[in-house]
């Protein structure tokens, strides 16, 4: 078996994984069964992504689903212009007096396929998500809400995020 091939059988079990362990979205839409596909595929990448990324502040695993020429647009911070610096700032979150957290609005995710003279190259994945924090053992609190659109590319037949627009914050004062 080719390293290609064990990359996949790895991501393809990861992904298995994290199905029987969350709840499946479904999409608020009806969609054809290759946009449903790929919702899904892009559904776990999403969950996987801000899991490792964010919640468990893994940034080797996480930066996996990331392309290397990665551009992540932000309406308060500013232009985050490769992977390096995306995932140096996931572990700046990492080091907060607070454990942050995610979570993605199940009902608000869409998916729209991306295609070339009918061949399927990337989607474009948008949402809405909450963010919250937590001080030792005390109950989460909500920090901010905002809206995501992610560029999700095929590479060498494995969905990469290439560009991430994060806007739409809504700040929320800290109740502790």
């Amino acid at each position: 078996m080719n390293k290609s091939s064990l990359h996949f059988m790895a991501i393809a079990l990861l992904l298995l994984i994290q199905l029987s362990c969350s709840r499946q979205i479904v999409p608020s839409k009806t969609y054809s069964p290759e946009r449903l596909e790929v919702f899904n595929q892009l559904q776990i990448r999403d969950s996987l992504l801000f899991e490792w990324g964010f919640n468990q502040c893994d940034t080797a695993r996480a930066g996996q689903l990331i392309s290397e020429d990665l551009e992540f647009y932000h309406d308060q911070g500013g232009i985050t212009p490769s992977k390096e610096a995306f995932l140096r700032s996931v572990t700046g979150l990492c080091k907060l007096d607070y454990k942050p957290s995610r979570e993605l609005d199940a009902n608000s995710l869409e998916v729209h396929l991306l295609k070339n003279n009918g061949k399927l190259y990337g989607a474009i994945q948008s949402g809405t998500h909450r963010f919250f924090g937590q001080k030792g053992n005390e109950p989460k609190y909500l920090t901010s809400t905002a809206k995501f659109i992610h560029l999700w590319i095929l590479e060498e037949g494995d969905w990469k995020l290439k560009r991430v627009l994060s806007y739409g914050h809504i700040s929320l004062p800290f109740s502790k």
